[in-house]
Formats: structure tokens, sequence, C-alpha cells
């Protein structure tokens, strides 16, 4: 049985608190984390804690799934995560897992209007990271997503890293050393978007106080 964390122990305020005890569903969390202002990482990368990402009120993918798994944990779930591995031409992407009914589903933050929520109807992780296959594309169109890691179980990582630790980045290097699985032949050939679909991929959430939209997938 998965053991709860002791928000008040870990040093977590009581209004962080009260945030967690209202992020009692996988939608609810969702939509959290989608409101977050996207991490662009002007300062250089990141892998924020899930206090940091409060303190500063910003997060990308993989800080995103932190939050996410601490706020399943809360309620009850085992905090897992996902990496999905792209090719050379794109970035990897992290998302926060958990079953309902023993089915997988995902959260995953994404500036863009792809890459994000899973409803748990899939039968194995395979099957779920194969939902991102046609949408998981770069600036040019070009479908990305190769392979998968094993569900990566953060109850084996300490919560002072992942959850109140200044940075996260053993999670960060767990995502690149845990067992992967290819998703479908390298020799498969994949159609590249059309027109109207890369016009799509331009919608953004959150744009860069500068003003730029951010370009990456994730």
């Amino acid at each position: 049985m998965t053991t709860r964390p002791n928000l008040q122990t870990l040093g977590f305020t009581r209004q962080e608190q009260a945030l967690f005890r209202r992020l009692n569903t996988p939608g609810k969390i969702q939509s959290f984390v989608s409101a977050l202002p996207h991490n662009f990482e002007d300062d250089g990368d990141s892998c924020m804690s899930v206090r940091e990402v409060l303190r500063t009120n910003r997060a990308h993918c993989i800080e995103a799934a932190l939050l996410a798994a601490l706020a399943l944990a809360v309620h009850g779930h085992e905090p897992l995560i996902m990496d999905l591995s792209a090719n050379e031409h794109d970035d990897d992407h992290v998302i926060a897992l958990f079953r309902h009914n023993g089915l997988w589903g995902a959260i995953s933050k994404s500036n863009h209007a792809v890459l994000r929520y899973r409803d748990p109807i899939y039968r194995t992780p395979r099957e779920l990271a194969l939902s991102y296959v046609h949408e998981y594309t770069n600036a040019k169109g070009e479908k990305t997503l190769r392979s998968y890691s094993r569900p990566i179980a953060l109850s084996r990582i300490p919560l002072s890293v992942w959850a109140t630790g200044l940075d996260a980045w053993t999670v960060a290097e767990a995502t690149c050393t845990a067992r992967h699985y290819t998703l479908f032949p390298h020799s498969t050939s994949l159609r590249p978007l059309d027109a109207v679909q890369l016009r799509a991929q331009e919608i953004t959430e959150h744009v860069r106080s500068k003003g730029k939209a951010h370009l990456r997938t994730s």
C-alpha cells in the first residue's frame, strides 16, 4: 500500500497543504499544472523540485510531472513518472502516470495543444505511450517519438530530493538511465504533418515575458 507523504512534516505551508488537498483528482491536477506559467528556462536548464515550482510559480514538463506525482501520492496513488524519448531531432518529454480501474492514464504539461492529459483507458504503459506518437513532432512536422521508459517509481527517491530539495536533477538522471522500450521498428515510414496540422502546432498556452512564443513541443 502506498504511504501518503506528510506535507506538514515535509515543511509545506498551510496554503500549500490546502492546495494539495484540493487537487484530489487527476483532472484537477491537470488543470492546475496546465495553468502554471511555462518555465522557458531563460536562466538555463532547470529541474526544480515541487517546492521550487510552487515558489517560482512556473514549470516545464518534468517539473509539472513531479508536482502531479506528489499530488497523486497525497491521495493514495503511487507516484510514477514516464520518460517519452525522442530521436536526435527533438527533446524528450516526461509525464506523470496514474491508474484507475486497472487502466493507465497520464498528466502532462505541454505549452502546446498537444502532448497533454490522457484519460485512464490504456491497458498498458506501452499503449499509453503509443497514443502520443502522432502528435509528438518537432517544428518541421517530423514525428519524433521513438521509445518510452518503464514507469519510474519516485517512492524510491527521497522526497527531500524531488519534493522539497533545491533541485531534482537526480530524477532527471533516473529518466535517462531507466530501461526504455522501442515503440516501433526504426525502418517504419512516418508521414509528416500536413499544412493544417503545422498551423495547429503554433497554438501555445503561455508566452515568454518578452513576447516570444515557445517553439518546443513540451
